[in-house]
C-alpha cells in the first residue's frame, strides 16, 4: 500500500461519512502528501478536523456538492486517486425524492467523471451498491447508471490516461443510519424493535473489509471493472436475536411493513 499513497494527493467525494472517514484513516499510514476531503456537510468537516487534528495540513477540507461541476473541478487539480463515495442512500426517501436523488447519484457521478478527465487524475474509484445489480428501487437504479457511467467513460475518453472502475458491495456495519447501531440502541434501551418482514436479509461487510476492497480497486484496476467481494448474508431476525441475547434484552418485535423502494 505505501507505493499506492505515497506522497500522493487523494480525493475523497463525500470523505466526511463513515466510510470516507475510515478510508482517510487507513491512507494516513501509507504517507500522503494529502487526503481532500469533499463534502457539504461543514458540521462533519468541523468533527473530521478535531478527529485528525494531528494531521495538520495533510488533511485538507473542501466544502462542496458534487452537483456543483465548477468546485469538483477545482478539487481534482493535480489529484491523483479519486475515490467517489459520495451519495443520498436513503432508501425509502429516496423514493419520495427521485429527482433529488438522480441530480446527486447520477448528475454528480457524470461531473465527477468530467471533472477527472479535465485534470487527467490517473485513477478514479466509484462506490456503488448491492442494490444496484437488478434494481427494484431509486437508488438501486441510480447506482446501476452510474455503474455504466464510470465502465462507458474508459471507451469514451479517447486519448486521456485516466482509469475508472467501481466496486460493489452491501451494508457496511456500523455506517451511520445502518441496522445495527439502531437495533443496539433500542435493545439498550429497552425500546421496540420495528421490522419491515421477518424474511428480510442484509448482505454485510465491515468497515475494514470495505477500505481493502477500495484499495486493492486502486491496485489493480485497469479500466472498466466491477470488484465485487463474495459477502456472508444475513436475516434481520437472527440479527436481533443475537443482539437481544447478548444484551439480555427482552425487547419486543413490532412488524411494520415493507418500506418504499426495500
Amino acid at each position: 500500500m505505501e507505493k499506492l499513497f505515497k506522497n500522493k494527493v487523494v480525493l475523497i467525494t463525500g470523505g466526511t461519512g463513515f466510510l470516507g472517514r475510515n478510508l482517510a484513516k487507513e491512507i494516513l499510514k501509507y504517507n500522503p502528501a494529502s487526503i481532500r476531503i469533499f463534502s457539504r456537510d461543514e458540521v462533519k468537516h468541523h468533527r473530521l478536523q478535531e478527529q485528525f487534528k494531528k494531521y495538520g495540513e495533510i488533511i485538507k477540507p473542501f466544502i462542496g456538492d458534487v452537483r456543483d461541476y465548477d468546485r469538483l473541478e477545482k478539487a481534482t487539480k493535480g489529484c491523483d486517486i479519486l475515490v467517489h463515495t459520495a451519495a443520498l442512500k436513503r432508501i425509502d426517501l429516496i423514493e419520495y425524492n427521485v429527482e433529488e436523488s438522480i441530480k446527486t447519484n447520477i448528475f454528480g457521478t457524470m461531473n465527477v467523471v468530467r471533472a477527472s478527465l479535465k485534470n487527467q487524475v490517473p485513477k478514479v474509484i466509484f462506490v456503488s451498491s448491492d442494490k444496484a445489480c437488478s434494481p427494484v428501487n431509486t437508488y438501486g437504479a441510480c447506482k446501476f447508471v452510474s455503474e455504466r457511467i464510470f465502465i462507458e467513460s474508459n471507451f469514451s475518453k479517447g486519448s486521456a490516461k485516466t482509469v475508472f472502475a467501481c466496486v460493489r458491495y452491501g451494508n457496511v456495519v456500523n455506517s451511520t443510519g445502518s441496522v445495527i447501531p439502531i437495533f443496539m440502541d433500542k435493545i439498550q434501551n429497552k425500546e421496540e424493535l420495528t421490522l419491515t418482514h421477518p424474511e428480510m436479509t442484509r448482505f454485510i461487510i465491515t468497515g475494514e473489509q470495505a477500505v481493502k476492497l477500495i484499495f486493492k480497486a486502486v491496485e489493480y484496476a485497469e479500466g472498466g471493472e466491477i470488484f465485487i467481494p463474495r459477502l456472508p448474508a444475513l436475516k434481520i431476525t437472527d440479527l436481533i436475536n443475537y443482539l437481544k441475547k447478548r444484551y439480555d434484552s427482552d425487547s419486543k418485535i413490532k412488524l411494520i411493513g415493507v418500506r418504499p423502494g426495500e
